[in-house]
This record gives C-alpha cells, sequence and structure tokens, in this order.
C-alpha cells in the first residue's frame, strides 16, 4: 500500500493528520516539479500549496489506478496549467535570476548540493518545457515512463521518445557550459 494514498483515506475518513502526513511527504517534490513549469519558485510553492488545497477542500476519489504520488503530481499539474493559461501574457523570471532569494536557496540547497549538480540543475532549467519536464519526473522523482506518461498527458511511446530527445539535449547543453563528465 503507498504510504500517501493510505494517509488520503485517513484523511478522508476524518483524521486531519492524513493530510498534514501528505503535505510533509510531497511539498518539496511538489514544489521542484511545478518550478519546472512556471520557472518562479515563489509561485510553484504557491501551486503546491493550491494543490493540497483542492485535496483539503474537494477530497477528490482516488481511484488507485497509478500511484499516489503519480495521482497527486498530475492534479498539481492540471492546476498548473490552468495557472498558466490565466496568466500567459506574464513574463516569466529565469531561474539564474532569482538565486539570491534566500527560502529558493534553502529548498533547492537541499536538493542541490555539489557544484556539478548546480550546473546541471541550471542546464536543465534552459531546455524546453516538456524535456525539463520528463527529465525531472524521470529522474529526480524517479517515476516510472508509465506514471510519466500520466501525469504528462501523453503515451509511454511518447515519453520515451521525449526522454532520448531531452537527454540528447541536455548532454548538449551541458557540453556548451563545459561541464566535465566524471569516468
Amino acid at each position: 500500500m503507498d504510504n500517501g494514498a493510505g494517509s488520503y483515506r485517513r484523511y478522508l475518513a476524518g483524521d486531519d493528520e492524513g493530510l498534514h502526513e501528505i503535505i510533509s511527504g510531497y511539498r518539496k517534490g511538489l514544489i521542484l516539479y511545478l518550478n519546472s513549469f512556471v520557472q518562479n519558485i515563489r509561485t510553484a510553492e504557491e501551486l503546491a500549496e493550491d494543490t493540497f488545497a483542492e485535496l483539503a477542500i474537494r477530497c477528490p476519489a482516488f481511484s488507485e489506478k497509478s500511484s499516489f504520488k503519480t495521482w497527486l503530481y498530475a492534479i498539481g499539474r492540471n492546476i498548473t496549467a490552468k495557472y498558466l493559461r490565466k496568466h500567459a501574457k506574464v513574463s516569466i523570471v529565469p531561474l539564474g535570476e532569482q538565486e539570491h532569494l534566500a527560502d529558493e536557496q534553502d529548498l533547492e540547497g537541499s536538493y542541490i548540493r555539489s557544484e556539478q549538480k548546480r550546473i546541471v540543475h541550471q542546464a536543465l532549467h534552459s531546455l524546453k518545457a516538456e524535456y525539463r519536464q520528463v527529465l525531472y519526473l524521470s529522474y529526480f522523482e524517479g517515476f516510472s515512463n508509465a506514471e510519466a506518461a500520466v501525469i504528462m498527458k501523453k503515451s509511454k511511446r511518447q515519453i520515451e521518445t521525449l526522454l532520448y530527445n531531452a537527454r540528447k539535449a541536455l548532454k548538449t547543453e551541458l557540453e556548451r557550459r563545459g561541464f566535465e563528465y566524471e569516468e
């Protein structure tokens, strides 16, 4: 049984601690995933809050056709898509220009420790949005291709193709930045 699913069932049964466990367990990863869409950590935090509010207020049914995490990230993606449609004309500040924000450094600092990881992270953010999303879901969050397909609303074959092209684009970008591979 997925821990998130069990916590959600407990929340639906009236145990508020279940929702607290979900937020504690999935908050950081969800924020970083949503940041791959909006490239603004504060906005990503707000969208993650909206995602958890959706669980708390609307209590959508979890069908268990996928893992709880996949389902939760899909809800976050849908909320983010609505946000992006509504704010389509808002300019997005690139991640490199936001590094002076203390809370962003705290959040991403816990995920990105070494200098090589920072370079990879910056190169990742210079890729197309779809490439960033598929790489983040697959490598940072550990989703399978089938789970990433559900979240991104694509077929498994499309995800495989996207992953191939995204890895190739990331390698090109890293080489352009002078990244040296470990042997």
